[in-house]
């Protein structure tokens, strides 16, 4: 299995395509006003229209209205939605659009809780949990946990998100075997702005992560 890799935060076109070329499957646009990396309609939409095939769009929310996302849908080009807040899979659902929803670990009998809430979710992204903080923490979380929850739903589709960094994810991978890893402080030089070198070496630990535990 190659693990996906998703990079999100992004705000401009050239970080866009330093994603692409460095080997990234999926872009993140983040909607909520709140965050650093938030990005306006017409600057995701201008982005989006440059973007080649098969490179998957993700628009990112947190607890925004019905209204809010339908205007971004409209005016940008999105494959794929992120939420991060307290919506429910009947909400992530009325969109007509595949959906990944976002859990803030907190513990076993949270993931056990929680998992089961989203049974149309394309798949399930884990992210530390740090109180008041949406996501974008830079802080990991005890990966025995994501391990605990591959046994819970060993059917969906997991996504490791969390503090992970060119130092760490090649460790990351060979622990938990993700189904995809989601970075965006990681590979930064500052809020918003990423860091060309640190997304091409975060793309090459990957795939020395997948190359490595395809030869065990």
């Amino acid at each position: 299995m190659r693990t996906r890799v998703k990079i999100c935060g992004i705000t401009t076109v050239e970080d866009a395509w330093a994603a692409i070329d460095a080997g990234a499957d999926a872009l993140g646009f983040v909607f909520f006003e709140k965050s650093a990396r938030a990005v306006s309609i017409q600057t995701a939409s201008a982005i989006c229209q440059q973007l080649p095939a098969f490179i998957t769009r993700v628009a990112l929310f947190v607890d925004a209205s019905v209204e809010t996302v339908n205007t971004i849908l409209t005016h940008v080009e999105i494959d794929l939605i992120q939420f991060h807040g307290a919506e429910t899979d009947e909400f992530c659902r009325q969109f007509n659009k595949p959906f990944i929803k976002a859990l803030q670990v907190k513990s076993k009998i949270f993931l056990d809780n929680e998992m089961a809430k989203f049974p149309h979710a394309k798949a399930l992204l884990l992210d530390t949990f740090v109180p008041g903080v949406a996501g974008g923490s830079g802080q990991t979380f005890d990966w025995d946990l994501f391990t605990a929850a591959q046994r819970i739903h060993p059917s969906q589709p997991l996504i490791l998100a969390g503090g992970l960094t060119p130092e760490n994810v090649f460790d990351a991978i060979q622990q938990v075997t993700p189904f995809a890893v989601d970075v965006s402080g990681g590979v930064e030089r500052e809020k918003g702005i990423k860091d060309t070198k640190r997304i091409a070496s975060f793309l090459a630990r990957v795939m020395q992560a997948d190359a490595a535990l395809l030869e065990q």
